[in-house]
């Protein structure tokens, strides 16, 4: 077995964590950072053959990892991949709520079924995942002593509050979730639970693989990024593991936006690239 990369705190180390829509793009890089600080890591997702490569990708590398199926949208599915987590490590430590869809469509064009879907995905299996982590947890605090507490993050995104007029769901279930990240940090916060929401801005990924590709659209949307560039899944799986550890021991509540930049412009920038 390859070793684990060097370069990494470990501050990690021993915590057990599911990430939803960990089969590839931003759920996959919380996977990485995780596992990189030391996290043993369930990769729930609606498409399992690929979770199943990308955990043997990570136990390749070193780390422990294994895939399970996951429909958030499923209160059972939600409930089986916390399950799974404490079937083979016995416990869980952190929960990171990430699986996303995105519609889009003129708002008056938007059919019903593609609003209501989006939510499905974006906000209630938020809630059902995390409800099923947190409950777990709550009994984990009452059963096992000396149970240091668990840390649930949510992915937003910089649209929760930047509305774009094509994606009336998407910008209506990231608002929701920073709505429920606030009221669960409120309500888990006397378990020793923490919340937290992480929102995105322009991430490689394959939702953005179109865009990117577009000469005129990656100048429009670098022109609206500070720092120029698109950023990495990796990027937003840093600051999601800071929020999981220690280091983020008194934050709850809180949505932290890994944008570039971009919810702090009012202007475009001139774009230079390289």
């Amino acid at each position: 077995m390859a070793s684990v990369a060097a370069g990494s705190s470990r501050r990690l180390l021993g915590k057990v964590a599911v990430v939803t829509g960990g089969a590839k793009g931003i759920g996959l890089g919380c996977a990485r950072s995780l596992c990189k600080e030391g996290a043993k890591v369930v990769l729930a997702d609606v498409d399992l053959a690929t979770a199943h490569r990308s955990a043997q990708e990570l136990a390749a590398s070193g780390h422990a990892a294994r895939a399970v199926k996951c429909d958030v949208r499923l209160k059972a599915d939600c409930e089986a991949a916390v399950a799974a987590a404490v079937a083979e490590w016995g416990k869980l430590d952190i929960m990171v709520a990430n699986a996303g869809i995105v519609k889009a469509a003129p708002f008056l064009e938007m059919i019903e079924q593609d609003f209501d879907d989006v939510l499905a995905v974006n906000l209630k299996g938020v809630f059902l995942s995390c409800q099923a982590a947190a409950r777990q947890m709550v009994s984990q605090r009452e059963s096992q002593p000396g149970w240091s507490g668990g840390a649930i993050v949510t992915m937003s995104s910089v649209n929760a509050v930047m509305a774009i007029p094509t994606i009336s769901g998407y910008n209506a279930s990231k608002g929701g979730v920073n709505g429920l990240t606030r009221s669960m940090a409120l309500a888990l916060a006397p378990y020793g639970i923490r919340v937290n929401g992480v929102g995105p801005g322009s991430i490689a990924t394959d939702v953005l693989s179109s865009v990117a590709a577009d000469p005129a659209a990656r100048q429009r949307l670098l022109s609206r990024t500070p720092l120029g560039r698109i950023g990495g899944p990796e990027e937003v799986g840093e600051v999601v593991a800071f929020l999981a550890s220690e280091a983020g021991s008194y934050m709850t509540g809180q949505v932290v936006y890994v944008d570039g930049g971009r919810l702090a412009l009012n202007y475009t920038v001139p774009v230079v690239e390289t």
